[in-house]
């Protein structure tokens, strides 16, 4: 028997349903109580699997499952199979009715308070019917995994790396710029350079991340040795709180600086910052079906970013 053969005749989605649950669960017992069937029903599903692709999907142990390799790589089909349903029925329902579904959307603190308010406000005036769903995702690999596991269908952050699996289209670029508060003793000040302030209370992000990695660049291309921050974070709320009550300077790329959220407690100082610039993106899933609201907020997105484009 071929594999076209085993998928065909012995492998259905009502298989995949229960051994996505047996994953989630980690027991046999649990995904049963779950899905409502008995836990004879559930071993008998997995072991006919087992039988019928000739590979070990679970290994038993007292505490319950877990997955071996062969199953690991099941289990991403099956997630694959049912995003990819859940996507079509999405773009059916979109088809009679234009203003339907959802957007999930992934981003990091920085773009979540500065550009993402923009674009909610536009979209939502536009397609009123649509609901977003916007999380808060860690940088690094985290927000790489939730996009693979299609927990999101969109993802902004600041730079992610080239992979294979994922598309990612970079919306702009800017420059870094350095802030104080607009309130501060240095804010009143007419000349200023980064002599002024280099001695200052920084507050930046950790130099061995990549945000912190630019950063540095910068003051490097600016003629100083990086400082040492009084306080290291990624946290924008914290970051932009911080110098805004003039006891700290900072550096934040011009979106951040300049958007009106922010504009009222910053001073941007007309210093120049050569250095490396920083992207703004967004990413999703190479060849995945994306449904009418993911793609008109993707256009919206674009839109949006094009008339901040003056700002770098």
């Amino acid at each position: 028997m071929d594999w076209s053969d085993r998928i065909g005749r012995r492998l259905k989605l009502r298989d995949l349903h229960i051994l996505m649950t047996v994953a989630d669960t980690g027991s046999m017992a649990k995904a049963a109580a779950r899905l409502r069937i008995s836990h004879p029903a559930v071993s008998k599903a997995i072991s006919e699997i087992e039988g019928a692709l000739g590979v070990r999907l679970f290994d038993r142990n007292s505490q319950g499952v877990e997955l071996t390799a062969h199953g690991e790589v099941l289990l991403r089909c099956g997630i694959n199979v049912f995003d990819e349903m859940q996507q079509g029925l999405r773009s059916l329902e979109h088809l009679s009715d234009p203003n339907t579904g959802e957007v999930r959307l992934g981003c990091t603190d920085i773009i979540l308070h500065s550009l993402v308010p923009l674009i909610v406000r536009k979209f939502s005036g536009k397609y009123p019917g649509v609901q977003l769903d916007v999380k808060l995702t860690n940088p690094g690999e985290h927000q790489i995994q939730e996009l693979r596991e299609r927990k999101i269908d969109l993802l902004m952050t600041r730079a992610t790396g080239q992979q294979d699996d994922f598309h990612s289209e970079v919306l702009f670029d800017e420059p870094f710029v350095f802030v104080v508060g607009a309130h501060s003793e240095l804010a009143r000040k007419r000349r200023l350079t980064l002599t002024d302030i280099i001695k200052g209370n920084w507050v930046l992000p950790p130099y061995d991340g990549a945000p912190g990695a630019l950063v540095s660049e910068v003051f490097r291309a600016n003629g100083f040795a990086p400082p040492k921050p009084l306080v290291k974070t990624i946290a924008i709320q914290l970051t932009v709180s911080l110098i805004a009550s003039g006891e700290f300077v900072g550096i934040l790329p011009t979106s951040v600086a300049t958007l009106g959220v922010h504009q009222a407690a910053l001073r941007v100082l007309p210093l120049k910052s050569p250095g490396p610039r920083i992207s703004a993106e967004i990413v999703f899933l190479r060849n995945r079906t994306l449904s009418a609201a993911v793609q008109s907020f993707l256009n919206c997105t674009r839109e949006v970013a094009k008339s901040l484009v003056h700002v770098s």
